[in-house]
């Protein structure tokens, strides 16, 4: 009986702890700030920086773990979390929709939620979930049944849990909702199915559904519970009826900038992959660019209204979905630019106020589905490497196959680079691998995986896979670059300190110098890092926290190279570390 009142003394003390409001002033100073990390992306920007500089170059080797938190039995599979902390609290997401609330003093649990899926869910590319939101007294992450849902703080109780989409037809949600001006603001995933790609936005403390846009011209968006506006023009860019299983999924969710009040969204791979039967044979002009799939969007965040797009691949034809992070940043010059490293193996600079095209550099080895990319930005196709029409063989059931370079995992992949404003360098987690690749005839079935398409991932070179890049954007060249044997598939962080940190497959978490790329510090976490780093300070010390468990695409669409990873372990659990005393 004694033991059972101290428990719960215990409990009681722990689940009382005070937790402050998270204002709009909050979030808008969440780059600047070091002892919370309120954003996926760490700042809006997501530039993934910190000015903390208390572990640098010179004690990097002291780097020590001070707790690690399993996150629990038989649900393991992909952790690809940013941990967000928050007066002493750090929140994070696991697979299966979970969401955790632990004490980042010293790992010790505080509350858990794990929301209760239904059968039948039809997640794309692992049961993953990237990260959460937070505003006002509630936390915020989405389900791989396809809802929001919003949890209060202190307690892990729901508040109120809204559906986005209906997951029986293959909608899901895994990323990380934006909060702006008091919304709540998600995209969705599930593109394979044939879905339509959306940004929602809700009231944070109702839940109600403000604004909705598709991303797929044709569809019609919502105001206030009243039709708005239609995307694009009908059939403008798309034959026929196939803009109503368009594809173009926002599973990546978005980034805000305050200077031009813009919400930017990614939109991921057109739907059926056969780009064929997308184009009504081969198109003229612009009228098979399938918009606005494979595009960064820039919206209006008080209504959805677009505001600019730029297409990284128009007819789309090798899954090089559009979604990757854009990253404002201010060049040296004192240009405002957003830069973005495109699962097509290019990485793009634009024009932060409207989007126009600034640069593009290759950033992978071998691309060979484009020979470059013009002064407007369209890429020079070697229409010679696009898959071949089924309608055109012989048997009428599998086009040509080509070897394309990069593969359709990308040459960057969802797992976010960062930008450090004290080098100008972008520290880029890219792979160098090539598929083969054919189209095949398909036919929409609602909950069934869209493609019209097969394929076989193959690696490019003995040595290595993954590549840790250091790129300059304003002279397109690449400053260093760390192999690894394995795919990289984990989020960078750069500081003050001049240290770059991301993890592996093989499980090292590790700290680079970002002007020579040396290594200078190596931790084995038991389980592949295909997470995201932070870092904040508590109690004058700093802190860096990072999720450890192999999952994710790779060993589930990697063909010969998830052959070749298949000896990885899984795992689940956050590390955290600070310098020995």
């Amino acid at each position: 009986m004694k033991k059972y009142l101290i428990a719960c003394l215990i409990a009681a003390l722990t689940t009382s702890v005070a937790v402050a409001d998270v204002t709009e002033a909050d979030i808008a100073g969440d780059a600047a700030s070091t002892g919370d990390v309120l954003t996926n992306g760490m700042g809006r920007h997501l530039q993934r920086y910190s000015p903390l500089d208390k572990i640098n170059k010179e004690n990097a080797h002291k780097i020590v773990p001070v707790w690690a938190f399993s996150l629990g039995g038989e649900k393991q599979r992909g952790q690809e979390t940013q941990p967000l902390i928050h007066d002493g609290i750090m929140y994070i997401t696991g697979s299966y929709s979970r969401l955790y609330a632990i004490d980042a003093k010293n790992g010790n649990e505080i509350w858990q939620y794990d929301a209760r899926l239904p059968e039948g869910i039809l997640p794309c590319c692992d049961v993953v979930n990237r990260g959460a939101a937070i505003y006002g007294n509630k936390i915020y992450f989405g389900t791989l049944d396809a809802r929001i849902v919003a949890l209060d703080l202190k307690t892990g109780d729901v508040v109120w849990r809204k559906k986005i989409g209906d997951y029986k037809a293959g909608y899901s949600l895994t990323a990380a909702p934006i909060i702006v001006n008091g919304l709540v603001i998600t995209g969705n995933s599930g593109g394979e199915f044939g879905i339509v790609g959306e940004v929602q936005a809700r009231n944070a403390e109702s839940g109600e559904l403000v604004w909705t846009r598709p991303v797929i011209e044709g569809h019609v968006g919502t105001l206030n519970g009243k039709d708005s506006t239609m995307t694009g023009t009908l059939n403008a860019t798309w034959p026929g009826d196939l803009w109503k299983t368009g594809g173009g999924a926002t599973w990546l969710g978005g980034s805000y900038d305050i200077d031009t009040d813009t919400i930017v969204f990614g939109a991921g791979n057109p739907a059926p992959w056969n780009s064929w039967l997308r184009s009504a044979g081969k198109p003229k002009a612009n009228e098979g660019d399938n918009l606005y799939a494979a595009s960064r969007i820039g919206m209006n965040p008080a209504n959805g209204e677009i505001k600019w797009h730029f297409q990284t691949t128009p007819r789309e034809g090798w899954d090089y979905d559009g979604v990757n992070e854009m990253v404002a940043y201010t060049d040296r010059s004192g240009a405002k630019r957003w830069a973005t490293a495109d699962r097509n193996g290019f990485f793009y600079v634009l024009n932060r106020e409207d989007g126009k095209f600034v640069s593009a550099i290759p950033f992978v080895s071998k691309i060979s589905w484009a020979s470059g990319i013009d002064d407007n930005g369209r890429p020079i196709y070697n229409e010679d490497n696009r898959p071949g029409d089924p309608s055109e063989a012989a048997d009428g059931k599998k086009g040509k196959t080509i070897f394309a370079v990069p593969s359709f995992l990308g040459g960057k992949n969802w797992m976010p680079m960062s930008h450090s404003p004290k080098t100008g360098l972008f520290y880029v987690p890219s792979n160098e691998w090539g598929m083969d690749i054919w189209n095949e005839p398909v036919s929409y079935k609602k909950g069934a995986a869209y493609l019209g398409s097969g394929f076989t991932i193959k690696p490019l070179f003995k040595d290595h896979i993954g590549s840790l890049k250091a790129i300059d954007p304003d002279t397109g060249k690449i400053k260093w670059e760390v192999k690894n044997n394995a795919p990289l598939w984990a989020g960078v962080m750069t500081t003050a300190g001049g240290l770059v940190f991301t993890g592996t497959p093989e499980g090292h978490f590790k700290a680079f110098d970002d002007e020579t790329g040396k290594q200078l510090w190596s931790f084995q976490t038991g389980s592949g890092i295909v997470g995201q780093p932070v870092t904040w300070e508590m109690d004058g010390e700093q802190y860096i926290a990072v999720s450890s468990g192999w999952g994710g695409a790779v060993p589930l669409w990697g063909g010969e190279v998830a052959k070749k990873v298949s000896y990885l372990n899984q795992g689940g659990s956050i590390w955290v570390f600070k310098l020995s005393n």
